[in-house]
């Protein structure tokens, strides 16, 4: 049993141990950077080791940069994984678990704030409680450098960190967390619901709560896909901050997201230069976000632009910026880039459900539903709906997924408490 899977038992270590994993690959590999950015929002301690032709084929069984074996994992036990990917590490340190229960008490979808909240507070009143996250946990927040404004943490902490002390608390009750699952499909029968997993798992709960929240909007241009990863970036990028050493490097975005973004690199970059759509950061950004970046010598603010291109071969080279009043593009070098410009809702799982949804794919719930709104489906029983139910009896929403939600850590903490509340609710009575 490695270190990180004590920590489920033990808590978080006193002090940073030595790393964990050793990750071998070329410098613009995406595959490798995926992997980096899951172990990083995992706190999990890795070496990162670049590649060059010459240092690849010093590596047993390595022919060069382009040996389809990278990128190449080592653990403390000695072992190598080769071709690695996100799942294949999860794997070997025994994070891909199986659901243990036939059926649960209540099934929580997403493991941001809103669902680990959920988790711990569930698990910590007895219900029979599992947690599913398609990717890290901590969700969009988890991968926030510094959060400043979360109540009983005056100097801040890092999203990754505040996700990992609800995950070590939400076990400790007792809940399940099931990382790197999805469910691809949800039916609702026998006052509950059924999910097929996509590694073919079913999961049955007799209440469910979707707190699967939102994922990072693009920007839509071309050579987008290819170059993701590869110095194009969405979020603050945390793992790849060391690598913007004397760099000049851009972030997208105008909200606390991309100002988070911002300060993270500017302690590690050359000069950071924010691209911000609106014509004031003020609009968009938190005072005490709006005053740092201000006061900061190597962060530069841009307003009214918009980045219209992205190139590059194996990875970002350069984008184009339009000034959004003159209409004028500069083209301008570069290897890393951020996107923050806020998300989408991770809806498409209720696609082939009764779940009504509004026009932008947010989760209508409570009196909503009685609204416009939810005008297109009546809800079904005498009863009006509790605050977070969505128009199926027994299946909640919380956090940003939801219609009209305030996309802040604790809002999306405290919906995911009254949803278990209303749990019990809905329980007592069905």
């Amino acid at each position: 049993m490695t270190d990180a899977v004590q920590r489920d038992q033990e808590g978080p270590p006193a002090a940073v141990p030595p790393a964990h994993v050793r990750i071998f690959g070329a410098p613009d590999s995406s595959r490798a950077f995926a992997i980096r950015d899951f172990l990083s929002r995992s706190l999990v301690p890795y070496e990162w080791v670049a590649l060059d032709s010459a240092s690849a084929r010093l590596i047993p069984g390595l022919s060069g940069l382009d040996d389809p074996q990278l990128p190449l994992c080592e653990f403390p036990d000695g072992s190598r994984l080769v071709a690695a990917t996100v799942e294949g590490v999860a794997q070997q340190l025994g994070w891909i678990r199986k659901p243990r229960l036939k059926t649960y008490d209540v099934s929580i979808y997403g493991g941001g704030p809103a669902g680990l909240s959920a988790a711990v507070y569930a698990a910590s009143e007895g219900l029979r409680t599992i947690l599913v996250e398609r990717q890290a946990i901590g969700g969009q927040a988890g991968s926030s450098s510094l959060i400043e404004n979360y109540l009983g943490f005056p100097q801040g902490i890092s999203g990754a960190d505040l996700a990992e002390r609800a995950r070590q608390q939400a076990v400790r009750f007792g809940a399940e967390i099931l990382r790197l699952r999805e469910g691809v499909h949800a039916i609702f029968v026998d006052n509950g619901i059924r999910v097929d997993l996509a590694d073919g798992t079913q999961l049955t709960a007799r209440a469910n709560i979707c707190a699967t929240g939102i994922a990072w909007r693009r920007l839509g241009l071309a050579n987008e896909d290819r170059l993701l990863g590869a110095g194009l970036f969405y979020g603050a990028g945390a793992s790849e901050a060391p690598m913007c050493g004397g760099e000049t490097v851009y972030v997208v975005g105008g909200g606390n997201s991309a100002g988070q973004a911002a300060m993270h690199l500017s302690a590690y970059a050359g000069q950071v230069v924010m691209l911000v759509r609106g014509n004031r950061l003020a609009d968009t950004l938190s005072d005490y976000l709006v005053r740092k970046i201000v006061a900061s010598p190597t962060i530069r603010v841009v307003t009214n632009c918009e980045v219209v291109g992205v190139d590059g071969d194996r990875s970002l080279a350069q984008i184009t910026v339009r000034d959004r009043t003159s209409g004028k593009a500069s083209t301008l070098a570069t290897h890393h880039m951020f996107v923050c410009i806020g998300g989408l809702p991770h809806t498409e799982w209720a696609r082939d459900t009764a779940i009504v949804r509004d026009a932008a794919g947010y989760i209508v719930t409570g009196s909503d539903l009685l609204g416009d709104a939810g005008s297109h489906t009546p809800w079904p029983l005498s009863r009006p709906p509790f605050h977070l139910e969505t128009n199926v009896p027994g299946s909640f929403a919380a956090g940003d997924v939801r219609h009209d939600s305030i996309k802040r850590v604790a809002s999306a903490v405290g919906e995911g408490a009254m949803a278990v509340a209303f749990v019990h609710k809905y329980l007592s009575m069905s």
